[in-house]
C-alpha cells in the first residue's frame, strides 16, 4: 500500500440493538487501517443503546447522531450528508467485520483504480453469534446491471464505494421500509464498475423474525424497484436484457410461491415470465415444475 491513506467514512444506523452494537463498534476500532471516521446514527432507540455507546465516544473518530425513529434509510442519508471520506462503507449495528476489512479494500482500490464499488461475501451467523453458513449467492464484477436486474447480488455490509458515486447518484431512496439497499446498488450499477472479491468481509446476523419475515412482501417491493429502474435508466440495458431480467425475477417469484403451496399464484407469475422471454427454456421448465408439483 502507498503512503497515501484516504479517509474512509463508516456508516452505522442503529435502532434498539444495544445487545449487539458493541460488537459492531469493536470490530471497527480494531481495524488494521486507522484512517476512518465512524458515523453512528441512533434512530430513536428506546433501549440502553446510549449507555452502551457512551464509553466509545471519547474516540475522536466516532461521531454519534440522534434522530426520532424514521428508518435506517433516513439514518444512512443523515450520515452520508455528514461524511467527509473519500470512500463510504456501511455496517449494520448487529453485524461486524474482520479486522483487515478496510485495509484489504483500500489496497484493492489502489490496485484497481477503475473500480467504483468493491464488495465480497458474508459469513451468516445467528442471534447468538454461531456460524450458520458460508454459502453465498453468485456475485459479479464489472458492469453488473444485467445481473442486478434479476436479483440483488451485492452484500451491503461488505461494500466499500467511492464517495463520488453518492454525490452523483444520491443515497438511499427512502421510498420503502425494506430492500432500499437493492434500490441503491441497482441504481449505481447503471453507471459504475463493481468488483467482487471472494473474501468474507462481514459476519451477517440473521434473527428468527428475519428468517420468518414476509418474503412475499419483499418480492412485491423488489418488483417496484426493478420497474423504477427500467423507467429511470432505460439506457442501462438493452430491451432484451431488461426482458430477460424481468423474466428471471418472475421465475424466482413463481417458484417461491409454488414452494409454499400457492400453486395458482406461482403459475401466474411464471406466465408473466413467459411473456417477457417466451423462447427461454428455463421459463417453460419452471412452469412445468410448479404445475406438476
Amino acid at each position: 500500500m502507498s503512503d497515501h491513506q484516504p479517509l474512509v467514512s463508516i456508516i452505522t444506523p442503529t435502532y434498539n440493538r444495544a445487545e449487539f452494537i458493541a460488537e459492531a463498534v469493536d470490530s471497527v476500532l480494531v481495524q488494521t487501517y486507522p484512517n476512518f471516521e465512524f458515523l453512528i446514527v441512533d434512530d430513536g432507540s428506546d433501549d440502553n443503546t446510549s449507555e452502551v455507546l457512551a464509553p466509545y465516544l471519547s474516540d475522536s473518530r466516532i461521531k454519534l447522531f440522534r434522530q426520532e425513529n424514521q428508518g435506517q434509510s433516513v439514518a444512512r442519508n443523515l450520515a452520508l450528508a455528514e461524511a467527509t471520506g473519500e470512500f463510504i462503507c456501511f455496517l449494520d449495528s448487529d453485524n461486524y467485520w474482520p479486522k483487515e476489512k478496510l485495509e484489504q479494500q483500500v489496497r484493492l482500490f489502489e490496485a484497481y483504480p477503475e473500480t467504483d464499488v468493491l464488495y465480497g461475501d458474508n459469513v451468516i451467523i445467528n442471534a447468538e453469534g454461531r456460524e450458520l453458513s458460508r454459502k453465498n449467492m453468485s456475485r459479479y464484477s464489472g458492469r453488473i446491471a444485467r445481473q442486478m436486474i434479476k436479483d440483488n447480488c451485492v452484500a451491503m455490509n461488505t461494500t466499500m464505494a467511492r464517495r463520488r458515486c453518492f454525490d452523483e447518484m444520491g443515497g438511499m431512496s427512502g421510498k420503502r421500509r425494506v430492500a432500499d439497499d437493492y434500490d441503491l446498488w441497482l441504481r449505481l450499477s447503471a453507471r459504475y464498475l463493481f468488483r467482487y472479491e471472494p473474501e468474507y468481509w462481514a459476519w451477517y446476523r440473521v434473527m428468527e423474525d428475519q428468517i420468518s419475515s414476509d418474503k412475499t412482501r419483499r418480492f412485491i417491493v423488489n418488483e417496484e424497484i426493478i420497474r423504477d429502474f427500467r423507467r429511470d435508466f432505460p439506457d442501462a440495458l438493452s430491451v432484451k436484457e431488461f426482458d430477460l431480467g424481468f423474466a428471471h425475477f418472475y421465475l424466482r417469484k413463481g417458484r417461491y410461491l409454488g414452494s409454499i403451496g400457492n400453486k395458482t399464484a406461482g403459475l401466474k407469475e411464471i406466465v408473466k415470465a413467459i411473456r417477457y422471454a417466451p423462447r427461454e427454456y428455463a421459463v417453460w421448465r419452471s412452469f412445468l415444475a410448479v404445475l406438476l408439483k
